[in-house]
C-alpha cells in the first residue's frame, strides 16, 4: 500500500512538473499540441500547458543576437572591388512565425547571411568607393538596415541593425590602388604648386612695378629739388658777380689754382697770363 502511494505521489510530481514551466525575461515560447501551434506566450511567468507528450514547449530567444558575417567581395559602382566585413543585430519578433518558417537559429542565420549579403552587395553597387569609406557609409547601411527588415519579416525576425566593421581593398588591387591615390595626390601638389607659382609672380610683378613708379617720382622729385637749388646758386652767383666782379674773378681763379695745381704739377704759363701774374706775385 505504501509503495502505491508512492508510485502515485512520484507519478503526480512528474506530471505536475511537466505541465508547469516559468517563462524567463529573456524567453519567448510556442506551444505545440500534437506539432501544432496552439499559444503563443511572449510574458515572463509562470505558465501551464497540458503534459508531455499531449503539449510540449518550444523556447525562442528575445534577446537581441548578433551575427557576425564572413568578409565578401563586393563591387562598387565604380567597379573597385572591397572586401566588406560586416555584422547584423536581430531579434525574434514573431516565435510562431519564425517556427513555421525557419524553424531554428542556425537555419535563420543562413536566411539571413544571404539576405543581408545580397541587400549589401545591390546598395552598394549604387555607390563609388569613395562613399562606401566616408561619411556617407552611415546612410548607406541604414538603407541596407531598412530594405533588410522589410525582406526578413516574412520569417518573423526584425533586422536592428548592419554595420561595416571594416572596408579593405584586395590584396591584388592594394598596390594599383594605392599607386593610382599617391599619382593624384601629386597631381593636386603639383596643381597648387603651380598656382602658388603663378600667384607669386603675380605678386612680384606688382612689387617690381610699384617700386619702378616709386623710383621714377622719387628721382623726378630730386630732380626737381635739384633744379630749384641750381637756380637759387645761379641766382646768388649772379648777385655776387653783379656787386663785386673783381673779387668774384679773383675767387674763380683761386678755385681753378685748387683744382689743378699740386706738388706734381709743371705749368708753364705766358707771361701775360692772369694766373702767371698771380702766381708770380705769391
Amino acid at each position: 500500500m505504501k509503495k502505491l502511494v508512492f508510485a502515485l505521489i512520484i507519478l503526480s510530481s512528474i506530471i505536475f512538473f511537466s505541465t508547469v514551466f516559468i517563462v524567463d525575461m529573456t524567453e519567448q515560447v510556442v506551444i505545440l499540441q500534437f506539432g501544432k501551434p496552439v499559444k503563443t506566450i511572449k510574458e515572463p511567468g509562470l505558465n501551464f500547458k497540458l503534459p508531455i507528450p499531449i503539449q510540449n514547449a518550444i523556447v525562442f530567444d528575445n534577446r537581441l543576437l548578433e551575427y557576425d558575417v564572413p568578409p565578401e567581395e563586393i563591387l562598387s559602382k565604380d567597379k573597385k572591388s572591397l572586401i566588406v566585413d560586416n555584422y547584423v543585430r536581430w531579434k525574434i519578433i514573431d516565435p510562431l512565425l519564425f517556427l513555421q518558417t525557419v524553424q531554428a537559429i542556425p537555419t535563420a542565420i543562413t536566411r539571413l547571411d544571404d539576405i543581408v549579403y545580397s541587400e549589401l552587395r545591390r546598395e552598394l553597387g549604387t555607390h563609388n568607393m569613395s562613399d562606401i569609406i566616408t561619411e556617407n557609409r552611415e546612410i548607406i547601411m541604414e538603407q541596407v538596415t531598412s530594405n533588410s527588415k522589410v525582406a526578413t519579416s516574412p520569417y518573423g525576425i526584425e533586422v536592428v541593425d548592419v554595420r561595416i566593421k571594416r572596408v579593405d581593398l584586395p590584396k591584388e588591387n592594394e598596390k594599383s590602388i594605392y599607386a593610382r591615390m599617391e599619382a593624384e595626390r601629386k597631381r593636386q601638389a603639383n596643381k597648387f604648386r603651380s598656382e602658388g607659382e603663378e600667384e607669386a609672380q603675380k605678386i612680384r610683378a606688382t612689387t617690381e612695378k610699384d617700386k619702378t613708379i616709386i623710383l621714377a617720382n622719387a628721382y623726378k622729385e630730386s630732380q626737381q629739388i635739384r633744379g630749384e637749388g641750381e637756380a637759387i646758386a645761379l641766382e646768388i652767383y649772379a648777385k655776387a658777380f653783379g656787386a663785386d666782379p673783381d673779387f668774384y674773378e679773383f675767387v674763380r681763379t683761386l678755385e681753378t689754382y685748387k683744382k689743378i695745381i699740386d706738388e706734381k704739377t709743371t705749368l708753364v704759363l705766358p707771361s701775360d697770363s692772369d694766373l702767371f701774374k698771380l702766381i708770380g706775385n705769391q
